[in-house]
């Protein structure tokens, strides 16, 4: 074997309700203590989570959040005006009596689309335009199905910084798009058309194929961008792009032409990874580590029985010319058809009197030779190893030092060729055990790698491939984050980003499909030559430049006007599983070809577990699609739209129980799930999501409808004289759009939201709309704010209700204006200045800090100190709290 290479200042009863209210809804917002303890392990990693799963799935595992969630079904209303697409929704109808999800959400994205409200160029019809661009890419969906809920909150958190820059007047464009996706997308339709018509890929041409693809793409692509459209997603869909789209092809073979003239692209025979499943190689971020513990039974494709695998097969080579011999472990058997020689530690004094002996291949007419080596460990096993450079990356490298051949076992002549690899390990042993050879079998703890992609087991394989040098471009993309031209938030990654980009190895970018970009690399054929082994190829962005250039000649290609204008993007939003898959190879190749970083930030967000923490699964019955908690779902429905899910999983899809939710998943919309989505502290430990939390978020959403209907009916009109409880309502809207720029600055939407939720609910509904009498002045204010300040997160409920707050006051039209999503997002500063809009009398509205209830403050003016002024609010004057009309 071998060797391991802000909180508001809020009164003391309004903390308590605050506590009390919000524990439901944000208790997941609480910050934990960082890490005591040294990183776990990989294995402790896996371990845990076997733990944990086990103790779900037998029930041991309770979660108390939703018990006391109940639901009634509510009435369902429906917006009746016939609205031809993309013409602006008639909100002079009578105001519904109660929120629906529905009826909030009807054909407002189509007139948004149509005005181009989501196009960079809306900025140049904004009065409150800056000099100032935010430019983001969408992580392209793949087109194998359709967005989860994981992709959903990817869109909850990149629409809300989109959209919150756009009100602030930059230049925005968000890019929509989908990924080929040429493994996955090719394994689903290969399944389809055995399925539905009983033919393999090989029974068609290529171009028959190429032609099933294109129509499931045309189906799943319109799916996909259905989805992000109800979901709200303000995207600039002019600007869609797909990565088979001749754009993005030209733009592949362009990289590939100036990579390979750098010579940062070559070909050369080594080893790769082989999923035999999908006959085609992939790169080493594509297989997973499968922990063992012993002897195991697994399903591997392709084959009707299970497999075994977790255990060290011991068989040995006779020594040749004399008597002896020497017995080698190995988990792989199969591969002893390959072996070129014997390895053995040169300490080891097992073995000192067989150094530089040969051993005979039983079942090939060749002869091992016994090399030393310290890569050999001495304690597993035998202390001897077979070596088999071909199919082992060990191997291989032992081949290079000691100059040994490196046989393919699919390319030998033997009798188990034409035999599938875990076949033939059964016929081997067989064969051996007739021998005698055979020296048994037992239990071995070990690593299994398996294909991401198509779950089958990776077999090392030799073969020419095409690979791209990544040690300078990884040095300078860890230099980019050292010095701080990249950032990377949470910070926490910067070690993992380190880490993984020193020990990067060149990445295989060949693939073996027919669904993808092909290889812009032409092999030569030289008329006189005589040499048959050597290859020359050329490579060219056309058949016909790669024809000139085998006479040397180029040409290059000019840049477009989108790359000058928001290449480098401002940042990458994406989940952190992809921090290698994608981020680190767009950062190397993006400098590499541009001389430029691709952006300057990188946010990375958590992955979306269900309500037990457990990674979403169709084996488990708990993905769902987002538009089910938008639009509501029977559970019958929802169960029969995936027959591979078991039975046992049926009845509680995501957290859906029966007894909560007898009827199935609840209509709670799309503003209550992005809500509920961007509630989360999403930079750090993984989002574990239930339906019953988007429901409370629906709750809030009915709150902020019910308090605009009330806004809207008969209220008296006090005149502008300020009292006492009219200033404390201002100066908590003040601290929440306080609180509001620091999140969004900082891109903690968790605290945005928890900010806002607690302003509406507490501050505004429990206390102010309390008081026997408002001002109107001020309450038109505080609600027309809150919903600007909302809308990145409800883009659909505030547009309602701000187009029926703004009819009443004579405002709005068809300008670029007429949209809440092209207003100024409201600015602390901005406040302060239009204070004296409440001006009365000669006082001025001052925004003030002070805790205490009436009582307390009204001791506390009449002569006792204060000692409730919290750090970073407005100061006290003479260590006493300030009355509200105090002109400052």
């Amino acid at each position: 074997m071998w060797r391991s290479a802000c909180g508001l200042s809020v009164r003391a009863a309004e903390r308590a309700i605050h506590r009390k209210c919000s524990h439901r809804l944000y208790a997941h917002n609480a910050e934990k203590p960082p890490p005591q303890s040294s990183p776990r392990t990989q294995a402790e990693k896996e371990r845990r989570r076997r733990d944990k799963e086990e103790a779900i799935l037998s029930s041991q595992h309770n979660n108390v959040e939703d018990q006391g969630m109940k639901w009634s079904e509510k009435e369902r209303i429906a917006y009746s005006v016939s609205t031809p697409p993309g013409e602006k929704k008639d909100t002079t109808l009578p105001f519904p009596s109660s929120y629906s999800p529905e009826y909030v959400e009807t054909s407002w994205y189509p007139w948004w689309e149509k005005e181009g409200f989501f196009t960079p160029e809306i900025n140049d019809r904004l009065p409150h335009a800056v000099n100032r661009s935010f430019s983001m890419c969408i992580p392209p969906p793949n087109v194998t199905g359709t967005l989860h809920l994981g992709h959903a909150l990817t869109v909850a958190i990149e629409d809300a910084l989109v959209r919150w820059r756009r009100m602030q007047g930059y230049k925005v464009v968000w890019v929509p798009g989908c990924d080929h996706a040429g493994i996955a997308t090719q394994t689903v339709v290969e399944r389809r058309l055995f399925r539905e018509r009983g033919k393999r890929r090989q029974d068609l041409s290529r171009e028959e194929f190429l032609k099933e693809v294109w129509t499931w793409k045309k189906e799943k692509g319109e799916e996909i961008y259905h989805q992000l459209r109800k979901l709200g997603a303000s995207l600039d869909w002019s600007r869609a792009c797909f990565t088979m789209d001749p754009v993005r092809h030209s733009a592949v073979t362009e990289a590939f032409v100036r990579l390979c003239d750098s010579g940062l692209i070559y070909r050369s025979e080594g080893l790769v990874n082989w999923s035999c499943a999908l006959e085609s190689a992939i790169s080493d971020i594509e297989v997973d580590s499968k922990q063992l513990s012993g002897r195991t039974l697994l399903s591997v494709p392709g084959y009707q029985n299970r497999v075994e695998f977790g255990t060290m097969v011991t068989f040995s080579y006779p020594i040749d010319g004399q008597d002896g011999e020497v017995a080698v472990s190995t988990t792989r058997p199969e591969t002893m058809l390959g072996d070129v020689a014997i390895a053995v530690h040169p300490e080891d004094p097992r073995y000192q009197a067989v150094h530089g002996k040969q051993c005979r291949h039983p079942f090939a007419d060749r002869l091992l030779p016994i090399i030393t080596d310290t890569l050999v460990d001495m304690e597993l096993g035998t202390g001897a190893v077979k070596v088999t450079p071909a199919h082992d990356h060990t191997d291989f490298l032992l081949s290079q030092r000691h100059s040994l051949p490196r046989l393919t076992i699919s390319n030998l002549s033997l009798p188990s060729q034409g035999v599938k690899r875990f076949d033939a390990r059964e016929q081997v042993i067989d064969a051996l055990t007739e021998k005698m050879l055979f020296r048994g079998k037992r239990d071995h703890a070990m690593s299994l790698p398996v294909c991401s992609r198509s779950g089958d087991v990776i077999e090392p394989l030799l073969k020419k491939q095409w690979f791209v040098r990544c040690g300078e471009m990884a040095q300078r993309a860890i230099q980019a984050v050292d010095e701080g031209q990249l950032e990377i938030i949470p910070h926490f990654y910067n070690k993992t980003w380190c880490s993984w980009l020193s020990n990067i190895s060149d990445w295989c970018i060949s693939r073996q499909l027919w669904w993808g970009h092909q290889i812009p690399a032409y092999r030569v054929t030289l008329s006189d030559s005589t040499d048959t082994q050597e290859e020359l190829w050329v490579w060219g962005r056309s058949e016909e430049e790669a024809r000139e250039r085998a006479a040397g000649k180029y040409g290059v290609t000019a840049d477009t006007s989108d790359l000058r204008q928001f290449y480098p993007n401002t940042i990458l939003e994406t989940g952190s599983d992809l921090i290698f898959f994608w981020v680190a190879r767009m950062v190397m190749l993006g400098t590499e070809l541009t001389g430029q970083l691709p952006f300057k930030q990188v946010l990375l967000h958590s992955l979306v577990r269900d309500k037990h923490g457990r990674k979403m699964s169709k084996s488990l019955g708990n993905v769902i699609d987002p538009l089910d908690v938008i639009s509501g779902i029977s559970l019958e429905v929802h169960t029969r739209s995936d027959l591979s899910t078991p039975d046992s999983c049926l009845s509680v899809p995501y957290g859906v129980q029966r007894k909560d939710f007898p009827k199935g998943i609840p209509e709670c919309g799309t503003d209550a799930l992005r809500f509920a989505l961007c509630s989360y502290k999403a930079q750090g430990e993984d989002i574990s999501l239930s339906v019953s939390q988007v429901l409370s978020c629906r709750h809030f959403c009915n709150k902020m409808w019910q308090t605009v209907r009330f806004t809207l009916g008969v209220l008296e009109d006090r005149g502008a004289e300020l009292g006492t409880v009219e200033q404390w309502v201002c100066s908590r809207l003040y601290s929440t759009v306080l609180q509001c720029e620091q999140g969004f600055e900082r891109y903690e939407l968790h605290s945005v939201t928890a900010a806002l939720h607690s302003f509406w609910l507490h501050s505004l509904c429990d206390i102010y709309l309390r008081e026997k009498q408002v001002v109107r002045a001020v309450l038109y204010h505080c609600v027309s704010v809150s919903l600007a300040l909302l809308s990145p997160f409800m883009p659909f409920l505030t547009e309602e209700l701000w187009q029926r707050l703004y009819l009443l006051k004579g405002e709005g039209g068809d300008s670029a204006g007429a949209s809440l999503c092209l207003q100024p997002y409201p600015q602390s500063s901005q406040l302060v200045r239009e204070s004296g809009l409440f001006a009365g009398h000669g006082r001025t509205l001052t925004f003030l800090s002070c805790r205490k209830s009436r009582t307390e403050r009204a001791a506390c003016h009449a002569g006792g100190s204060c000692q409730d002024e919290p750090a970073g609010r407005v100061p006290h004057e003479g260590g006493r709290c300030l009355p509200f009309n105090t002109q400052r």
